[in-house]
Parts: C-alpha cells; sequence; structure tokens
C-alpha cells in the first residue's frame, strides 16, 4: 500500500501519480463537489447521457418494436448480467440482471428452502440491510409460518449452524460499518453444516474484488445504483452456480422466465439456467445505463480498484482520528477487512453529515449514529479525503452543525 501523505501537497502528488486519474474524467461530476456517497448512488457516467438518448431517438423512436432483435434489447438481461459477473468472480451464465435487489434476495431464498427439504431455518445476522430481513420473514410468512429466521452476530454462527439450517444469508460488506466478511471461509463453513450460502453484494459489486466461484457460493444478489453507477432504481442481479441451475425453482414463475416466451403456452416450463429467474419485460432504459456504468468500472480493473480504495480509506482514518477527536470509528481497523467505505460515530450524526452536505462533502447518515463515507477510487481522490476531512474537523470545531435547519430530519436519510 501507499505511504500515506502528511500534507495536502503530498495528496496531490499522488493523485498526480495516480494511474487511475483519467477514469475521474469518465463521470459528470459536478464542480465544488467532493462525492463520497458512491455506496447510496453512484454518479453519472459521462457516456450515459449519449447511449440512453440514442436508445430513445433511434433505438426506441425510430426502429420502434424491432429494437428488440436489432437493437439486442431481448439480449440485455443476460449481456450485462455476464459482464457483471466478471467483476464478481462468476463464470458467463451465471449472472443475470432482472428486477430490484429485494425481488431477487425472495426469488433465490425461496429457491435455497426448496433445494433443502426437511431444514426449516434461514440464518442471518441482525445487522444485515433490513430489507434482506423482511424479505426472509415475507417468504416465511407465504410458507406457512413453517420456517423461521434465526439472527446471530458475526462471531455466534459457527454456533448457529444446526441440521436444520437451510441457508444462510449474509452481507459481504456491511451497509453500516463496511466489515467485509471472508467470502470463501464463511461459504466453507456453512456447506460443512449441509446449508447452502446467500451473499447480498450491495457494497461489494465494484468496489471490492469478489470470486463467488472461487468461494464456491451458491446464489447471490446486489444492486446496480451503488458502485456500478447505473443511475438511481437501477436494476439489481443475481448469480446462480451452475452446479445448481437444474435443480431450482423461482416462485415467480413470469413469461420471460419460460423455456419458449414467445411461444405463448398456457402452462410454464422454466427456461434452461440462469434465465428462468427472470420474471417480467426488462426495463430497458435503466438496463442501458447500467450497462454503462458497468463497463465504465471494468475499464480500471478490480485489482487496481481495490489498491487506492484501501489507501484512501487508510488515509481518511488517519485523518479522522488526528482532526476529528470527537468522532469515534466504526469501521475495522485493517484495511483489508472493510470494503470501500470507512464510518464514524458521532452524536449529532445527522446534523453532521447535513452541515457536510451544505458544504460540498456528500456522504449519508445511517441511524442511530453513523456518518457513512464512500470511497470509489474511479473518481475519488487524495485530495479529497484529506479536505473532506479538513471540512469535517471546522464544522465540529465550530459547532457549525448545531444551526436548526441541519436537525429537520428529510424524507431521505
Amino acid at each position: 500500500m501507499l505511504e500515506l501523505p502528511t500534507s495536502r501537497d503530498a495528496c496531490l502528488a499522488l493523485d498526480a501519480a495516480d494511474p487511475l486519474a483519467a477514469h475521474r474524467d469518465a463521470f459528470a461530476l459536478p464542480p465544488g463537489v467532493i462525492y463520497l456517497d458512491g455506496n447510496s448512488l453512484g454518479p453519472l457516467p459521462a457516456r450515459t447521457e449519449a447511449v440512453l438518448r440514442d436508445v430513445i431517438t433511434r433505438q426506441w423512436g425510430t426502429d420502434l418494436i424491432k429494437s428488440w432483435n436489432t437493437a439486442g434489447w431481448i439480449d440485455l438481461p443476460r449481456r450485462v448480467g455476464d459482464r457483471i459477473g466478471a467483476l464478481v468472480g462468476a463464470a458467463p451464465g451465471q449472472v443475470i440482471v432482472a428486477d430490484s435487489t429485494s425481488v431477487n434476495l425472495f426469488k433465490v431464498l425461496s429457491a435455497a428452502v426448496s433445494m433443502r427439504p426437511g431444514r426449516t431455518v434461514i440464518v442471518s445476522e441482525p445487522e444485515n440491510f433490513p430489507t434482506d430481513l423482511y424479505m426472509a420473514q415475507g417468504l416465511i410468512r407465504q410458507l406457512g409460518d413453517t420456517h423461521s429466521l434465526r439472527l446471530v452476530g458475526p462471531d455466534a454462527l459457527a454456533g448457529a449452524l444446526g441440521p436444520d439450517v437451510a441457508a444462510v444469508m449474509l452481507t459481504h460488506v456491511n451497509y453500516r460499518s463496511g466489515a467485509m466478511y471472508d467470502m470463501a471461509a464463511v461459504t466453507a463453513q456453512v456447506h460443512a453444516a449441509g446449508a447452502l450460502m446467500i451473499w447480498d453484494l450491495a457494497h461489494s459489486a465494484g468496489a471490492v474484488p469478489v470470486a463467488l466461484d472461487a468461494a464456491g457460493a451458491d446464489l447471490a444478489v446486489g444492486c446496480g445504483y451503488k458502485y456500478l453507477n447505473g443511475g438511481p432504481g437501477a436494476p439489481a442481479f443475481l448469480y446462480v452456480a451452475e452446479r445448481h441451475q437444474a435443480s431450482f425453482a423461482q416462485p415467480l414463475s413470469g413469461w420471460l422466465g419460460h423455456a419458449a416466451p414467445f411461444a405463448f403456452e398456457t402452462e410454464y416450463r422454466p427456461a434452461e439456467g440462469v434465465s428462468r429467474f427472470l420474471c417480467g419485460t426488462p426495463p430497458i432504459l435503466s438496463m442501458s445505463a447500467l450497462e454503462v456504468g458497468v463497463e465504465t468500472v471494468a475499464a480500471a480493473g478490480m485489482a487496481a480498484l481495490r489498491e487506492k480504495s484501501m489507501a484512501l480509506t487508510t488515509l481518511f482514518a488517519a485523518r479522522a482520528a488526528l482532526r476529528c477527536p470527537s468522532t469515534t470509528p466504526a469501521s475495522p481497523a485493517d484495511a483489508a477487512r472493510r470494503g470501500s467505505q470507512f464510518c464514524l460515530r458521532h452524536p449529532q450524526a445527522y446534523a453532521v453529515m447535513q452541515a457536510l452536505i451544505e458544504r460540498g462533502v456528500i456522504g449519508d447518515f445511517r441511524t442511530p449514529d453513523i456518518l457513512r463515507f464512500g470511497f470509489a477510487p474511479l473518481y475519488v481522490r487524495f485530495v479529497d479525503v484529506w479536505d473532506a476531512v479538513e471540512t469535517l474537523a471546522d464544522i465540529l470545531d465550530t459547532g457549525a452543525w448545531e444551526r436548526p435547519e441541519f436537525h429537520a430530519r428529510k424524507a431521505v436519510t
């Protein structure tokens, strides 16, 4: 890892020598903004506007319905899925783009439970992202409460893996703290208990190296609007290991998951492979935007992104410890054990974050007291980290966060 800079000029020198520096130009970043919220919404890739204009004016406006064939619209879920697969260590034919993360999680949870008859427990952790827990709870209700959800902390996972466990569902990088699981070790532990392993890659895909195939993962889901820069509400993706593709059944048997959608048969016949996880007609505009975002990330390579990511978060952690003593770290100290984010605790975190945003440093707040900062190496610079911490220090030192308007809660925090 790079030696940490000790001055703003040293940060500028690192940025000048950064092999990823040119990738910043691939984004339409507003001037005067330090954007550290790419782990909630990635910024707009510069090519997206032109691509969508072509999709709208030529493919849709001129070629009309022909574009399902001539522009390859019908292939988008699989094409973009394979491109995401390359970023998460999945061979072609195992990742497909469809629906939202929540809907996809419902699909893979249902499939996992059906592949482990006689086992009635889904294991997760209380710090998992709430939608993951809600979808598990909804599935359990659909099953007539014959199954249950068992929540345990990371250190208690081994003791929770009894013969009654059908599947374990964990988020690879914790949304609140940034703590990252050892995917291969946890997957092996789950398999030793006879259960299936489901990974949520929402804060991993495009941010940290992931090796689903090498780790022996069974199923996974992830979203397209964070580090993949697909835009607000971008479609999500799911992964099904090839060895499971002949034996799973998903609960949402829509027409595009049919073996022959345009045969318009009365009875459902599932498609071969991961395509059976499709359901309804794909959203072409948003999938086209997601394809640009994925290509933008793929152009840099995950190894280079990870190296810079760890350097950025390490610099942020060191500077925050020095300049912001009223905060405490909420992320692992070891860069190798966290994703591409770093979080701080402060009793007035919401107001502090609003004050930061007002000054052009955009992170986000997570209840009850988390200041969360995401570091996307494609466009975040070392000088951005330096300036962000200096701005935070000034807000804390001067009490600028005390202004009443910074305490008014907005609908989205």
